[in-house]
C-alpha cells in the first residue's frame, strides 16, 4: 500500500536509538562523530519535511484541477494507473503499485470534491454513477471474486432523491433519511450465485410443505401462547422475511421474521441503482421496481379477500408503538403513499390510537378494514395493544402479519424441529422434504440446563438467540459470551443454533480493506419470493448503523456458473495484444510468447534474421469484449540469426516505427473482427 503523503515521514534513527531504560546507551565512535552524525540527520530531516510538504501541496493542486476537468480526464487518469501496473507475467514492483493505487486515490478525492465545483464551492459532494475499475485476476471470476473485487458504486444519491420525492411523491423523505438513517442503504450491490438463489427458494418451499401438515401446527401452536390458535380468517401474512447466510463453503437459513421489514425501501433502492457496466442494467430493469410495488398492494388486496370480503378493501392502518420514533418511519411514509396512490385510505398509528364500536375497528372517524402490523407484540399481549386484541378476536378488521403466522414461522424453537430428523420422521415429513431441511438449516436446539456443560464446551461453534427476539436483540455469538450472558440464557426461552458464517462484501478499494458482513433476506409471500435483499453490517448482527452498510441490492450470477459471470457485472478488465508488422504482414505475438522472448526464454526459428515493426495495444475489456483501446505503443523488434531478441541492434535503428494505413486496418480487423475504426484513447 502506498503512503500516505499527509502522515509524517519515518524519521531517521538518532544516535541513542538503541538505549533502553536501564541507562546510557553505549557506543565505540567517538562523541564528536556522533554529533557530526546528528546534524547530517537533521539536514536531513529539513530536506525531507520541505519535499513531504510540496508533495502534499502539489498532488492537492493536482486534485483541485482534475475536479474541474469532464469525467473523460478522471477516466484517463484511472485507465494509466491500471497500464502502469504489472501486466500478467511482468515482474511486480511495489513502488509501481504503490504509484498506481495512489493515482487511483487522488482521481477520487477529486470526484469527491467536485460537488464544490458544481455547486458554487457550496459543499454538495455528489456520489458517482460510476467508480474506478478494478483489474480482476486472470480466471474464472467466482461469486467471492465479485464480492471482494467488484467496485462499482451502485447507489446514485441524485437518483435516490428523484426516486423519494419525484417518482413515488414524498417531498422532504429524503432529507429525512439523511438525517435520521444514514446507513440506511450500502453503496455497493451484493452477488449471488444462482445455485443459492435456487436453494433459498427450495428451502421456503420446504418449509411451507412442512407448516402445512396438521401434525406440525398442532406441536407448534400448542407451546404458543393462545391467541395463535384463533382463526385469522384465511389471512397469509404479509412480508415474510427468510434470512439466510451464504458463502461458497456455507449456506444455512438463520431465522424467518413474520414483519419484516425493507421491502419498499429495497423498492426504491432499486429505482437509485447505476450499473458499472452495461450487462448488470438486466439484472434488475427499472419496471422491476413498479411491478414489486404493484404486487404489494396486490397482496394486501388478497389479505383482505382471503378472509371472505366480496367489498373492495378501502382502508389500511400501518401500526406500530411510536411510529414517527422508529428507525424505519421512513418506510412507513412509502407505504402509505403507495397505498394512496392506488385509492385506498391509509394511516399510519400507534396501537393506542383506535376504538372499536359496532364491530369495526376505528380510527378517529374512519372505519379500518386491514391493519398492517408491523409491531414486535407479536402476541398482542402488551397493554398498549388491548384494542387491537379484542377486535382481531372479534374478527373486526383483518390483521395481517398475525399472531398465529408468528407461531408457526417465527418462533425460533421451530428452527429446532426443521433441524431435527427424528422428529421430522415422526411429524411425516417426506424424505425429499428432509433433505433439503436438514442440508441448509443449521442445528438448532433449545438450550437447556440440563445440557449446559456441553453447550458451554461448544460455545464458539454457536449462536444463542431467544425465542421471539427481534432486530438481534439480546443475540449473542457464542465466543463473545460471559458467564453474566451464559447465566441469562440458562435461565430459559433460548435456542443455540450451529454457527454459520456470513458471507462478505469488499466496499472500499482504498487500503485498508473495509470488509462488511452480509446477510440475505427473501421477502415471501404465500410461499413466493417476491424479492431478494442483502444487508451489510459490522458487529454480531444487522444494525443498520455500519458506514457503507444497509439495504444493498442483489445481483444474481447466471445459470452457467462463475466461468460465464463475464456476461454480469465483472469489473473492467484488461489486456494486452501484441502485432509484428512488415510490408503487407501483420501477425498477432501471443502475450505469453512474447513475456518468455523478452527474457530469453524462448527462441522464435520462423522470426530468425528478421525486423518487425511491433505495436502493443493495451486494451479496456468490458464483458469479455474489447471496449477501447487504452494505449497503443510501436517500437522496432528485431530477431538474430538464432531467432532470439536482438536489443541493441532493434535501438539502433534510426527510422520512427510507424505503420502505414493498410497495417492499421488489418490490426484493428484482427481486434475488433472486422475493419472498423476504433478510437485510440
Amino acid at each position: 500500500m502506498s503512503a500516505d503523503p499527509s502522515q509524517p515521514l519515518p524519521q531517521p534513527l538518532s544516535p541513542l536509538a538503541g538505549r533502553d531504560n536501564k541507562g546510557p546507551a553505549h557506543s565505540t565512535r567517538p562523541l564528536e562523530d556522533c554529533a557530526v552524525e546528528s546534524d547530517i540527520d537533521r539536514s536531513m530531516n529539513t530536506e525531507l519535511e520541505h519535499l513531504h510538504i510540496r508533495v502534499i501541496a502539489l498532488e492537492n493542486l493536482l486534485i483541485a484541477m482534475l475536479a474541474q476537468y469532464p469525467d473523460r480526464a478522471r477516466d484517463m487518469a484511472r485507465e494509466m494507473a491500471t497500464f502502469i501496473s504489472p501486466r500478467p507475467g511482468f515482474t511486480r514492483h511495489h513502488r509501481t503499485l504503490g504509484a498506481a493505487g495512489r493515482m487511483l486515490h487522488v482521481v477520487e478525492r477529486a470526484r469527491h470534491f467536485q460537488g464544490w465545483v458544481e455547486s458554487d464551492l457550496s459543499y454538495a459532494p455528489q456520489t458517482p454513477s460510476t467508480a474506478a475499475t478494478a483489474c480482476l485476476s486472470p480466471g474464472p471470476v467466482t461469486i467471492e471474486v465479485l464480492n471482494s473485487a467488484c467496485f462499482c458504486i451502485s447507489l446514485d444519491s441524485a437518483a435516490l432523491r428523484e426516486a423519494l420525492e419525484s417518482e413515488i411523491g414524498e417531498p422532504g423523505l429524503f432529507d429525512l433519511i439523511q438525517q435520521r438513517c444514514r446507513y440506511l442503504f450500502a453503496t455497493r450491490p451484493v452477488f449471488l450465485s444462482h445455485e443459492h438463489m435456487l436453494r433459498m427458494a427450495q428451502v421456503v418451499q420446504a418449509i411451507e410443505s412442512v407448516v402445512a401438515l396438521p401434525a406440525y401446527r398442532d406441536a407448534v401452536l400448542a407451546m404458543a401462547p393462545a391467541i395463535a390458535r384463533h382463526d385469522p380468517g384465511g389471512a397469509k401474512g404479509v412480508f415474510f422475511g427468510y434470512d439466510f447466510h451464504a458463502t461458497e463453503d456455507g449456506f444455512g437459513l438463520i431465522e424467518i421474521n413474520t414483519n419484516a421489514g425493507g421491502a419498499m425501501l429495497n423498492s426504491v433502492l432499486a429505482r437509485a441503482q447505476r450499473a458499472c457496466c452495461a450487462a448488470v442494467n438486466g439484472h434488475l430493469p427499472p419496471a422491476a421496481a413498479e411491478a414489486f410495488e404493484a404486487d404489494i398492494v396486490a397482496m394486501f388486496r388478497k389479505e383482505w379477500s382471503l378472509c371472505g370480503h366480496d367489498r373492495p378493501l378501502r382502508s389500511i392502518a400501518i401500526v406500530d408503538e411510536n411510529p414517527e420514533h422508529q428507525y424505519l418511519y421512513p418506510e412507513f411514509l412509502l407505504f402509505q403513499r403507495l397505498f394512496q396512490q392506488h385509492g385506498l385510505h391509509a394511516v399510519i398509528a400507534g396501537p393506542t390510537e383506535f376504538g372499536l364500536r359496532g364491530g369495526s375497528l376505528w380510527h378517529g372517524d374512519v372505519a379500518i378494514d386491514l391493519v398492517y402490523n408491523r409491531l414486535t407484540d407479536f402476541s398482542l399481549s402488551e397493554p398498549a395493544s388491548a384494542t387491537l386484541r379484542e377486535a382481531y378476536l372479534a374478527n373486526a378488521m383483518v390483521l395481517t402479519p398475525h399472531p398465529q403466522a408468528h407461531a408457526l414461522y417465527a418462533d425460533r424453537r421451530n428452527l429446532a424441529i426443521l433441524s431435527d430428523a427424528t422428529r421430522l420422521n415422526a411429524l411425516g415429513v417426506p424424505q425429499a422434504t428432509q433433505d433439503v431441511l436438514l442440508a441448509n438449516i443449521p442445528h438448532t436446539e433449545v438450550v437447556e440446563a440440563q445440557h449446559a456443560e456441553r453447550l458451554w464446551r461448544e460455545r464458539r461453534r454457536l449462536f444463542f438467540k431467544p425465542f421471539a427476539g427481534f432486530g438481534g436483540r439480546a443475540a449473542y455469538r457464542g465466543d463473545k459470551l460471559t458467564q453474566r450472558v451464559w447465566q441469562e440464557i440458562l435461565a430459559g426461552g433460548y435456542v443455540a443454533q450451529a454457527l454459520v458464517v456470513p458471507g462478505g462484501r469488499i466496499v472500499s478499494d482504498q487500503g485498508p480493506a473495509q470488509v462488511l458482513k452480509f446477510d440475505l433476506r427473501d421477502y415471501v409471500y404465500d410461499g413466493q419470493v417476491q424479492w431478494v435483499a442483502a444487508r451489510l453490517y459490522q458487529g454480531q448482527t444487522t444494525n443498520f448503523r455500519t458506514p457503507g452498510g444497509g439495504f444493498a441490492p442483489v445481483y444474481e450470477g447466471p445459470v452457467d456458473g462463475p466461468a460465464g459471470l463475464s456476461r454480469t457485472c465483472v469489473p473492467a478488465q484488461y489486456e494486452s495484444r501484441v502485432f509484428l508488422l512488415h510490408g503487407n504482414e501483420v501477425q498477432p505475438l501471443a502475450q505469453d510468447r512474447y513475456v518468455a522472448l523478452a527474457r530469453a526464454e524462448e527462441v522464435a526459428l520462423e522470426f530468425a534474421g528478421r525486423r518487425f515493426i511491433l505495436v502493443d495495444w493495451y486494451l479496456r475489456m468490458a464483458c469479455g469484449q474489447v471496449e477501447a483501446v487504452v494505449k497503443e505503443t510501436c517500437s522496432w523488434i528485431v530477431f538474430n540469426a538464432e531467432g532470439r531478441l536482438d536489443l541493441q541492434a532493434a535501438h539502433a535503428i534510426d527510422i520512427e516505427p510507424i505503420p502505414v494505413a493498410e497495417q492499421w486496418a488489418q490490426v484493428r480487423a484482427l481486434v475488433f473482427g472486422d475493419a472498423s475504426f476504433a478510437r485510440v484513447r
